[in-house]
């Protein structure tokens, strides 16, 4: 069957505290704001927190359908603009760890899927260990995360790096958050881009910047995404135009079917890694 094939956009950052799962969730409902098809999988295993951002309760995630307790739709949560959620399952299930014959069942349910989704958001752990990489790898575009502090610009140069010179990525989309001004986020940029330059074979690219908001902080607290709870606050907007921005970024040629071609993506990076250790 020939499908459409299905943007998959990984977000991930080099520590944690930046912003991460905010910026992920809040682009996936900004692009479902636009009239885009999300689907938000929260791969982040060791904090799964989507769901809390967003006051939502799951009572299944993955894990239940690599046993066969249910169907990947039963898993689902539909957040707001109707964008489909799936949960992890904190501290006990990694995608990159199960066995073969559970990895194929996963595929499967998404392959099975009744609606493709148009754009997949991936919410990744924080940091750079191989589980992240993977995700990253088999991502079409990476987004990093980062925030104007000397440990959070030293940890993204560091992710870059390990991400590139250990796994092949070249090009990486960067997302400044929570910046004082719309120039201090393109100057944080520029400090990026000037010792990735220095030292990197990598092209980065600035998709945009999300300032400090205290309706974001209002939004939070409010276990609400601001882009759907305050859509016309400077944060709100932000997202929206980040969100276009991320729209118009380009589909990858071999990207030629659903979204299960993501997690083949994804296996064949995890196979590629085995046999490098081995």
């Amino acid at each position: 069957m020939n499908r459409k094939p299905t943007k998959v956009i990984a977000v991930c950052s080099g520590k944690g505290g930046v912003g991460k799962t905010n910026v992920a969730t809040n682009l996936a409902i900004g692009l479902a704001a636009i009239g885009k098809d999300v689907c938000l999988l929260d791969a982040d295993v060791s904090l799964a927190n989507v769901d809390v951002l967003l006051g939502l309760q799951p009572s299944y995630n993955l894990s239940h359908v690599v046993k066969g307790e249910v169907d990947l739709e039963s898993t689902m949560l539909y957040g707001p603009r109707n964008i489909r959620i799936v949960p992890a399952s904190s501290g006990s299930f990694s995608m990159t760890a199960l066995p073969p014959v559970a990895q194929a069942a996963i595929i499967q349910s998404f392959s099975m899927l009744t609606r493709q989704p148009e754009i997949m958001i991936v919410d990744t752990a924080a940091g750079i260990s191989p589980e992240v990489a993977r995700f990253v790898q088999a991502a079409q575009h990476p987004i990093v995360v980062v925030r104007d502090e000397p440990a959070s610009l030293t940890d993204a140069y560091a992710l870059i790096k390990v991400f590139s010179q250990n796994y092949g990525l070249t090009r990486f989309n960067i997302v400044t958050n929570q910046s004082s001004r719309a120039a201090t986020g393109r100057q944080l940029f520029q400090k990026l881009l000037k010792v990735t330059d220095s030292y990197l074979d990598v092209v980065l690219r600035h998709l945009g910047d999300v300032p400090e908001d205290r309706y974001l902080v209002k939004a939070v607290q409010e276990q609400r995404a601001v882009v759907d709870a305050y859509p016309l606050s400077p944060a709100g907007t932000a997202f929206l135009k980040l969100a276009k921005t991320v729209d118009g970024l380009p589909e990858k040629r071999e990207a030629s079917g659903g979204i299960e071609f993501f997690f083949e993506r994804l296996l064949m990076a995890e196979t590629a890694s085995r046999g490098q250790v081995a």
